[in-house]
């Protein structure tokens, strides 16, 4: 079983940086694809970014150029730095696990990330 915990949303101004934590415990991730996803009420969540073990990544279309995802497996943590926040960026930032793609098992209770214009 592998908890996910995730930390760093907040409110900032368009153009702005966050940089999200996902912290996992019960078990080491560094075998696991870790993504991130974000939710906004009343839409579907929405894929943004993955990174395997290896350290490939993919993102969103939406989020390339912009977004950086990485992992510390020494510290069981992933990692999402966003820059060049949008509006349109605000949502619930949920990090999730998976030992093989597609399916994501594990899921963290989410972060709001707000950005404001």
């Amino acid at each position: 079983q592998v908890q996910l915990v995730e930390s760093g949303g907040g409110l900032v101004q368009a153009g702005g940086s966050l940089r999200l934590s996902c912290a996992a415990s019960g078990r080491t991730i560094s075998s696991y694809v870790m993504g991130w996803f974000r939710q906004i009420p009343g839409k579907e969540r929405e894929f943004v970014t993955a990174i395997w073990s290896a350290g490939r990544t993919y993102y969103a279309d939406s989020v390339k150029g912009r977004f950086t995802i990485s992992r510390d497996n020494a510290k069981n943590t992933v990692y999402l730095q966003m820059n060049s926040l949008k509006p349109e960026d605000t949502a619930v930032y949920y990090c999730a696990a998976a030992r093989k793609i597609p399916t994501y098992e594990y899921w963290g209770q989410g972060t709001q990330v707000t950005v404001s214009s």
